[in-house]
């Protein structure tokens, strides 16, 4: 169980700290937010601030111990979030390479919630 909660930790604490940079970045509206996601992605400006909260919040809520039930709704809203970034992405005709980081970003989400259910099981969590 000891190596259930070292790797938890571990992924959730990835994934938590590249999904809250990424919307403290989306929560200010860069300019490269706004190009991106804009001229890259073909988007409306307004979306990217309620990105940004959304993956602040989410964040949060996956880090937190307590409020299981918001912590599945957490990792379901982040993994919409990427799959949707991905599949955006592809559909602008990015290659392999490109959504590679994109892809990893997603399995580690995924280990992360997956190491958070067994903790739910074990009573760790």
């Amino acid at each position: 169980m000891k190596t259930v909660n070292i790797f938890y930790w571990i992924t959730t604490i990835i994934i938590a700290g590249m999904m809250l940079f990424s919307g403290v970045l989306n929560a200010i509206v860069t300019p490269d937010s706004v190009k991106m996601v804009t001229q890259g992605l073909g988007y409306p400006e307004y979306i990217i601030r309620f990105l940004g909260v959304a993956k602040i919040l989410g964040s949060i809520a996956i880090l937190v111990p307590a409020f299981p039930r918001l912590k599945e709704w957490a990792y379901a809203g982040l993994f919409f979030d990427l799959f949707g970034a991905t599949y955006s992405f592809a559909a602008t005709n990015a290659t392999v390479p490109q959504l590679l980081p994109m892809i990893g970003f997603i399995l580690i989400l995924l280990a992360s919630y997956f190491l958070h259910v067994q903790r739910l099981k074990a009573g760790k969590a």
